[in-house]
């Protein structure tokens, strides 16, 4: 009994800094994300729809004064009809903060800006983003933003 209590203990020793030992460090997490979002302005410059892979396949965007956007489906009907609207030719985040001990989930705190096909800014605001941890690396879980208002007329 002794002797399986003590390999018990081992076991859970080695999961246990195994586990450690997977955990990303928030600078790591930070430059992925950093990296990530420069993915994203490149694909939505280019109206590239594959910018929906970016999300988790239960990825959520919830835009303000409208229903929240579910599902990899959902997303690819918003890009395109934002595309094909042609307001909007570029878009611009800037982390502010990060949040989280990178085991599963992690916040991203920041502003973000969206531009015309001159480059010229047309609105910014704040936003708040939970990026899941996949088999396929971090993705975008939820993505809430809103306008700071500036853009209006």
């Amino acid at each position: 009994m002794k002797r399986n209590i003590i390999i018990l203990s081992a076991c859970l020793a080695v999961l246990f800094i195994a586990g450690n030992c997977f955990a990303q460090s928030p600078g790591a997490i930070k430059r992925y994300i950093a990296k990530t979002n420069a993915r994203y302005f490149g694909l939505f410059s280019k109206k590239d729809l594959s910018i929906v892979n970016l999300y988790t396949d239960d990825g959520c965007l919830m835009p303000p004064n409208a229903p929240a956007i579910r599902g990899k489906a959902a997303l690819t009907k918003d890009f395109k009809d934002t595309y094909d609207a042609g307001h909007i030719r570029g878009v611009k985040f800037t982390t502010q903060n990060i949040y989280g001990e990178g085991n599963s989930y992690i916040t991203e705190e920041g502003t973000w800006q969206v531009f015309d096909s001159s480059g010229k800014p047309i609105d910014s605001g704040k936003y708040l983003k939970l990026w899941k941890k996949t088999a396929a690396g971090w993705k975008i879980f939820r993505d809430v933003f809103n306008s700071d208002g500036r853009g209006k007329s």
